[in-house]
């Protein structure tokens, strides 16, 4: 434990899912965190039911797709907590469809939130990291980024689109004390996945080699580590936590 002892860690899209297990994890760990996400009612929520753990964090209402809106609460947290050690990038959304019926709309939207969020989240940060000369910037890929999947052709260019950016700014950052890596996640058993009939979840368990699928936690603990002095020489890599999805 204690493995993020006063460490400030802001987590985008922290209201739910893989986001939220992240939000408690490192509280857990001793960070203080800075919640992003622009449901700000499902997020003071979750504040509220931690117990004396939510006394270490702070809710924010942020548009990750509007660079105004990040550069702003970005500012709020540096002045509320006198630093900005780590960023997670986890804020994302689908909006599935094959080729012959995506829309321009759906691709825009995907783009929007996956793409140009984390774009705008890393460029309203990474100064304060610089100035602090240290940072650990996480970002959420998927193995649709490394394989690609039918009907993901937004979902898939996005997440490969990060990988790309990362490696970027593990290059831009490194030698400033900031390092940049990416998280690719298989099947995990968040929120998202209620919405999928039993047949097709257990599709995804027999073509996952441990069997099952991932736990939300499991990822949080990935970021973790990622984001502790213990991972200070990984910088640009792209982690795969997928039960062994992607052999």
């Amino acid at each position: 434990m204690n493995r993020l002892k006063d460490k400030v860690a802001i987590i985008t899209g922290g209201a739910s899912g893989i986001g939220k297990a992240t939000v408690i994890r490192f509280l857990e760990e001793g960070a203080y965190v800075a919640l992003w996400d622009i449901d700000k009612a499902r997020a003071e929520a979750l504040a509220g039911s931690l117990n004396g753990l939510g006394d270490r964090m702070r809710v924010y209402a942020v548009n990750t797709t509007e660079l105004a809106s990040c550069e702003e609460a970005a500012k709020a947290v540096y002045e509320a907590f006198g630093r900005i050690d780590i960023l997670v990038n986890n804020a994302g959304i689908t909006r599935d469809a094959t080729m012959r019926k995506i829309t321009a709309e759906q691709w825009d939207q995907v783009i929007s939130v996956n793409l140009t969020g984390v774009f705008n989240c890393t460029k309203a940060v990474h100064g304060y990291m610089m100035e602090g000369g240290y940072g650990r910037i996480i970002t959420a890929s998927s193995i649709v980024g490394l394989t690609g999947n039918f009907g993901q052709t937004n979902y898939a260019a996005t997440k490969s689109g990060v990988i790309g950016m990362t490696k970027v700014w593990a290059r831009e950052f490194g030698r400033k004390g900031i390092t940049a890596n990416a998280v690719a996640p298989g099947f995990i058993n968040t929120e998202m996945m209620a919405t999928i009939p039993d047949q097709v979840l257990d599709t995804f368990r027999e073509r996952t080699p441990v069997g099952r699928l991932g736990d939300p936690k499991e990822v949080a603990n990935l970021y973790v580590f990622l984001a502790s002095e213990e991972a200070g020489f990984i910088n640009g890599a792209t982690i795969s936590i997928d039960g062994g999805l992607v052999l």
